[in-house]
């Protein structure tokens, strides 16, 4: 690549109530992109999600000191998915790299992920600690462990080998991304933009990297932005379901059909064991069969009504199970055409 034809990358930094470490690791990024001037066009765009502290203020003093800074102020919290939809609506570059300004993945993601982008024409790049060469170092345990296995129910649930559906540490092609119609307002819109681009059948790409959140812990009491736990844990489970949503429905119900016949096969074995006795003991009773029948539920009238109930359940679940699989296929039609014709519209 010549200097004359250097990328030009959009690096967006979404921040809320980040005074303890804003300064300070906003200088890192800002190094490692001048080192890289020789190679990029660059700029930094500060998204201050309606931050309560002096992250604003610190954010503009960044921007008067140095003319590739750009900041975006929300009035209020708007959460994750708005601040990352104001960073790619507003970026200038062809490249848009997200960072979490924690710098939980180093800065040298920055040129990792837009080289893989570039080299490999693709759509979007993900920063993976969850695939093979990946790593999570200093993470606690009960967050480790959520993370890893959101992810591991998500990759099930979406039925492609992608490692990191949560993450936020990513490589976009502008062009790309701006043309997502996205709709999550919080930590959903990650999972969400890998859903959309399956649906485009986009190009995505996951390279390893090292989740480290060693100076994470040292600012622990010094920070109020970080990620609460469960939420974080619910939200993946929720947006796991966009993907698949039939498979919930479909697995419920062949379960609970499964459990349904279990008992009502016992039932008519015995009913039947029950009438055959009865034609031998008793060849001139009437109805024997409607006798054995009304014999078992006066035995058992539990398993009569559990095994009833049950396969109601399950033709319900099952028909469900259906529908969701028309929608959704309803739906990525719809949504591929509406967004082919928005891009041939710009």
């Amino acid at each position: 690549m010549t200097i004359e034809n250097k990328p030009f990358i959009s690096v967006v930094v979404p921040c809320f109530n980040e005074e303890a470490i804003l300064q300070e690791n906003l200088k890192l990024i800002q190094n490692f992109l001048e080192s890289r001037n020789t190679k990029y066009d660059w700029e930094i765009l500060i998204i201050n999600d309606g931050s309560r502290d002096s992250t604003g203020l610190i954010a503009d003093e960044i921007e008067k000191l140095d003319h590739h800074v750009r900041v975006i102020h929300h009035p209020v919290n708007l959460n994750l998915g708005n601040a990352l939809r104001t960073g790619f609506r507003n970026a200038k570059g062809e490249v848009i790299v997200v960072l979490d300004v924690d710098l939980s993945y180093a800065v040298e993601n920055i040129e990792k992920l837009t080289d893989k982008l570039l080299e490999e024409s693709a759509d979007i790049v993900i920063a993976s600690p969850y695939m093979k060469g990946g790593k999570v170092t200093a993470v606690p345990f009960g967050r480790k462990i959520m993370s890893k296995w959101v992810n591991k129910f998500m990759s099930i649930s979406a039925q492609d080998k992608y490692y990191t559906f949560t993450g936020m540490v990513r490589a976009y092609k502008t062009s790309f991304i701006q043309s997502l119609n996205l709709k999550a307002i919080d930590y959903e819109i990650n999972p969400e933009i890998i859903y959309k681009a399956m649906i485009l059948r986009a190009r995505i790409v996951e390279v390893p990297a090292n989740l480290d959140w060693t100076e994470q812990n040292k600012c622990a009491g010094k920070r109020t932005s970080s990620i609460r736990l469960l939420r974080g844990f619910f939200s993946g489970l929720m947006s796991a379901f966009i993907f698949r949503p039939y498979i919930f429905f479909l697995g419920v119900g062949i379960i609970l059909m499964f459990l349904s016949l279990y008992q009502l096969v016992w039932l008519l074995a015995d009913t039947l064991s029950y009438w055959h006795t009865l034609l031998i003991q008793d060849p001139q009773i009437e109805y024997p069969f409607s006798y054995s029948l009304a014999t078992q539920f006066k035995k058992n009238p539990q398993s009569f009504l559990v095994g009833g109930i049950t396969f109601l359940a399950a033709i319900q679940f099952l028909g469900l199970g259906f529908l969701s699989l028309q929608s959704k296929r309803y739906f990525e039609e719809l949504f591929h055409i509406s967004t082919n014709i928005l891009i041939k519209s710009k």
